[in-house]
């Protein structure tokens, strides 16, 4: 691995570490720290640590696995193979399903204007919009519905549909989003018309100068009209002009990759998601 790759991986691993503790407590199992979310919220996941001398042990994954089942979290793990490769094999030994996915970072150089991706607008959140809770809820009922039928195929599912999904936001959940948008750590999106209301929902978590867009989803019935790839355009510039100069990101699958490719995101390695292989539909 070459210096300049060094240094990118080694800022997402601070980033990862960084983004659960002003809302979690982080309680250290051998080479793994998971995070405990404090309050309501949805929950964290565990990690390599920072700190750590020795790659984490099978031992460690079964501490942090009794741990979560305890409290009645989600047995959930994510770190980046190029950083703790000997994670994959230590987690597939203790029987869990690890998604690989396109770990991908912006080349500012080759981020397109948002609006020659789509004709459908975008706009993002603002903390002080009257409009601002209903908002949330929106982009959270477009992801529910999205992701329950994962990939970029068009499907019947629509606007009615996230209308049917939207929940009541609990007031910590609404001011902790609320805050986090005021002060720069988040920065949350919509794509949508007039009419249908939002087709497509985004948002990125930023820590100093490091981001990551995530949650980026698209109702089916509103796919391949260019609406994912116009956000998360749009969602990179918010964040280039806030003073991020590294913008990266997950995708669920190669075939996800290829939407992102488009908006100048590059594959420089594979970000690791491991949970019970009882919980894959």
């Amino acid at each position: 691995m070459d210096q300049l790759h060094r240094d990118v991986f080694d800022r997402l691993e601070r980033f990862y570490d960084a983004v659960p503790r002003d809302v979690a407590a982080a309680e250290e199992h051998g080479g793994l720290v998971l995070f405990v979310r404090d309050g309501a919220g949805w929950p964290f996941y565990a990690r390599p640590r920072l700190d750590a001398t020795e790659p984490a042990s099978l031992a460690d994954v079964t501490s942090v696995r009794e741990r979560q089942r305890k409290l009645g979290l989600p047995e959930a793990f994510e770190w980046v193979h190029e950083t703790s490769p000997e994670l994959l094999a230590v987690a597939r030994s203790a029987g869990l399903h690890v998604l690989e996915a396109p770990l991908m970072v912006l080349d500012p150089a080759a981020l397109p204007d948002p609006a020659t991706l789509s004709d459908v607008a975008v706009r993002v959140l603002a903390a002080d919009s009257p409009g601002f809770a209903a908002d949330v809820a929106a982009r959270r009922a477009v992801a529910a519905v999205s992701f329950a039928a994962a990939g970029t195929a068009p499907g019947e599912a629509g606007p009615a549909e996230r209308d049917a999904a939207v929940t009541e936001l609990e007031l910590a959940a609404l001011d902790e989003e609320r805050s986090r948008i005021a002060d720069g750590r988040r920065i949350s999106a919509l794509a949508g018309t007039p009419t249908d209301g939002a087709l497509a929902s985004g948002m990125a978590m930023r820590v100093d100068d490091v981001a990551e867009i995530a949650g980026v989803a698209t109702l089916p019935a509103a796919r391949r009209r260019g609406l994912g790839a116009a956000l998360t355009a749009t969602l990179a510039r918010e964040l280039l002009a806030a003073g991020t100069d590294l913008v990266f990101l997950s995708a669920g699958s190669e075939e996800i990759a290829r939407v992102y490719l488009r908006v100048g995101f590059r594959r420089i390695g594979t970000a690791c998601i491991a949970e019970p292989v009882a919980l894959i539909p």
